[in-house]
């Protein structure tokens, strides 16, 4: 068991290695000149040169790359170059309100998808399994932009029932805080829903092939013992690998998300740094998102060893 944990932990460095190369190259590999791109069309030469040299493409790759990750492991991903704020600093307050609505709807995705696809596979064939495939279709098909603002319009605009945009920290009370993530959430959820509640119900419907479940069937057991305890434990590898493989859609959705509700967030942090070119605020965002990526798949490689002991080994 520490052995598996120990070899979990260690090939997330190399990981995470290749995810920092490529984060620092974007200002290398980005179309035209970085410097000229931030420094605007009035700027002159001397102006250029000064935002070239405090981005340092003025010196070698590797060298630059290496201070880099130098101050990364310090903890300093470096400063905005439009409002040379530290972007630690400028991800500190953005970050509750992304990781709020990835929690909300984490939460939300995995009660209302698990039990879905549970019941469609016990029903296979029937109506129910019908509504529960086509609102997978659904799920799949419609973008999360217009999930979005088809529910703002509605429970917002026509309802009055939740808050059209904005966000309310979670010290502000539980209720606040929660009524602005609740269209948020069903509109990033979506997906997620419709992609758990699919593998869900196709793990399902082959452990429930299986003779330990047949003869526990014989014996007896309840159906929903049948289905939750035994049936779903052994289908839980295959779920819980999608979910955490769907924590990248919550990643990519929660910039269009947030945009559409006026989230103060990550999200759309990363969307004003791009359109100002601030490659300081970009590379330190994608790298907190990758970071979080890998640790949250790390986090599901270890969870296996509590539902399939043989992996221990």
């Amino acid at each position: 068991m520490f052995a598996y944990i120990v070899r979990r932990v260690l090939a997330t460095i190399p990981v995470m290695a290749i995810v920092a190369l490529f984060v620092f190259s974007l200002l290398y590999i980005a179309p035209g000149d970085p410097a000229a791109v931030i420094a605007g069309d009035q700027a002159t030469p001397a102006d250029v040169e000064r935002i070239r040299a405090s981005l340092g493409l003025d010196r070698p790759f590797l060298v630059r790359f290496g201070e880099w990750v130098f101050r990364i492991l310090q903890g300093d991903l470096g400063v905005s170059i439009f409002t040379n704020l530290p972007v630690t600093r400028m991800i500190a307050q953005r970050i509750e309100p992304t990781l709020s609505l990835m929690i909300v709807t984490l939460i939300l995705a995995v009660t209302i998808a698990v039990p879905m696809g549970v019941v469609a596979a016990w029903k296979a064939g029937s109506w129910i399994d019908r509504c529960v495939m086509a609102f997978a279709v659904l799920g799949f098909s419609v973008p999360v932009f217009v999930v979005g603002y088809l529910l703002a319009y509605y429970f917002a605009l026509e309802l009055d029932w939740f808050p059209v945009q904005g966000y309310t920290p979670f010290s502000r009370g539980f209720g606040p805080w929660l009524s602005n993530l609740v269209l948020p959430s069903v509109a990033l959820g979506g997906v997620y829903i419709a992609l758990i509640a699919r593998i869900t119900r196709a793990t399902m419907l082959e452990v429930l092939q299986q003779d330990y479940i047949r003869t526990a069937r014989a014996k007896g057991a309840g159906q929903t013992t049948l289905l939750f305890v035994h049936a779903l434990k052994n289908a839980a590898v295959p779920i819980v690998t999608v979910i955490g493989i769907g924590v990248a859609l919550l990643i990519g959705g929660a910039v269009v998300t947030e945009s559409v509700f006026a989230i103060p967030g990550l999200g759309r942090l990363t969307v004003d740094a791009i359109l100002r070119r601030d490659y300081p605020v970009i590379q330190g965002v994608i790298l907190l998102f990758s970071f979080v990526y890998v640790l949250v798949n790390l986090l599901i490689d270890l969870s296996y060893t509590l539902f399939d002991p043989r992996i221990r080994y």
